[in-house]
């Protein structure tokens, strides 16, 4: 079997879950594919990762703070937010092999709590790959937010 990639998804980071998802859901018409569980925090009850879609196109948000860890305000750097993109494969352990094969130096792959199994770039959050069923990842830093 070969690497073969299905697809290419967004994971932005956000400041408030909430309010971004007012704006992707409720004003662009987003549906939400797959939430990780919800949390009850002092900042209030919202997931902290979520997968969207609207027609074809796939959309991943994910919040920049832990549960009751969020400041008032965002500051500059929490501002600028950030971009990573998913590619998605059949088999993240097939991607793996292949493309350490070819030269990608990259830590072997693991699943998250939310289920998604990744690999990543060694000492970087460059690439990622995912579950069947799920988004998975390429490049980062590119500046996105609702």
């Amino acid at each position: 079997m070969a690497f073969s990639p299905l697809g290419l998804t967004a994971l932005i980071s956000v400041f408030d879950m909430t309010k971004s998802l007012a704006f992707y859901r409720g004003l662009l018409g987003f549906e939400v594919v797959s939430p990780s569980p919800e949390v009850d925090t002092c900042e209030g009850r919202f997931s902290h990762w979520l997968w969207l879609r609207f027609g074809a196109d796939d959309l991943m948000l994910n919040t920049q703070y832990d549960s009751n860890e969020r400041p008032e305000r965002p500051t500059d750097k929490e501002d600028q937010g950030y971009a990573c993109f998913y590619i998605g494969c059949a088999d993240v352990d097939v991607a793996y092999e292949q493309l350490t094969r070819r030269g990608l130096k990259a830590d072997p792959p693991t699943v998250a709590d939310c289920g998604l199994k990744a690999m990543q770039r060694e000492r970087s959050r460059w690439v990622r790959a995912r579950r069947s069923g799920s988004p998975l990842a390429g490049s980062r830093r590119r500046r996105a937010r609702p």
